[in-house]
């Protein structure tokens, strides 16, 4: 019964979703499954690097520290993506903090282990190494939004990429699926969150975004891709 109910949570992960059942049977016999509540770290940057995550459910922020205790959040994951990206290639520590935003029942997978199914199943290796292609492209986009746009434009590019990481269609409007507060969006690009704020605030004058009852943002898209191509 319990190895039924950890197969079903893996077809659920994209990356898994086409393996066949005694590929999936492989990988059920080396993950483990945690809950983790909010405002709680799956891992700290620093820690031994042990272990690659997959999210069943909830939300997890993940976020660099420097010296002066500054913060720059990577990336907002939630169902069905993987953490950390670089687990397979590095060696060491963790490159980042993980924390947990909303409750999340995460797949545990040792490093170790992982790799040695890696390398008995080259369909999952291929979609893996897409998995990491994606990241690097979108790594690549935003280096160049740092270097050719100025701050307003890098905010409306940054909420251009959370519609497509992070939202849902909603007639007009993409609805954010995560709670995102102006100072975490200010830490997503190093600006000051008093700057964000004047921002969205133009933003909402020009009927660009706006604010569900729930107090998830609603973004059109179409309007702001307009903002930086037109």
């Amino acid at each position: 019964m319990a190895n039924h109910w950890m197969k079903d949570r893996l077809k659920a992960v994209p990356l898994f979703r086409e393996l066949s059942d005694y590929e999936l049977d492989s990988l059920v016999a080396i993950s483990h499954v945690r809950v983790y509540k909010p405002r709680t770290f799956v891992f700290m940057q620093g820690d031994p690097l042990e272990r690659v995550y997959f999210i069943h459910s909830g939300t997890v922020k993940i976020y660099k520290t420097d010296f002066s205790g500054k913060e720059q959040i990577v990336s907002i994951l939630q169902t069905g993506e993987m953490f950390p990206h670089a687990g397979f290639f590095l060696k060491g520590t963790y490159p980042a903090h993980a924390e947990v935003v909303e409750e999340a029942t995460l797949i545990a997978i040792p490093i170790h282990d992982f790799e040695q199914v890696l390398m008995a199943s080259p369909e999952l290796c291929i979609k893996l190494f897409r998995v990491m292609g994606e990241k690097i492209v979108d790594l690549q986009n935003r280096l160049e939004a740092q270097v050719l746009h100025n701050t307003y434009e890098q905010i409306v590019l940054l909420l251009l990429r959370l519609t497509r990481t992070n939202a849902v269609k909603q007639g007009k409007w993409h609805r954010l699926t995560a709670h995102v507060t102006n100072r975490e969006l200010a830490n997503m690009i190093g600006t000051a969150r008093e700057t964000v704020s004047r921002t969205l605030s133009q933003l909402k004058r020009k009927g660009l975004i706006d604010v569900d009852e729930h107090g998830f943002y609603l973004i059109d898209r179409e309007g702001l891709e307009q903002e930086i191509f037109f």
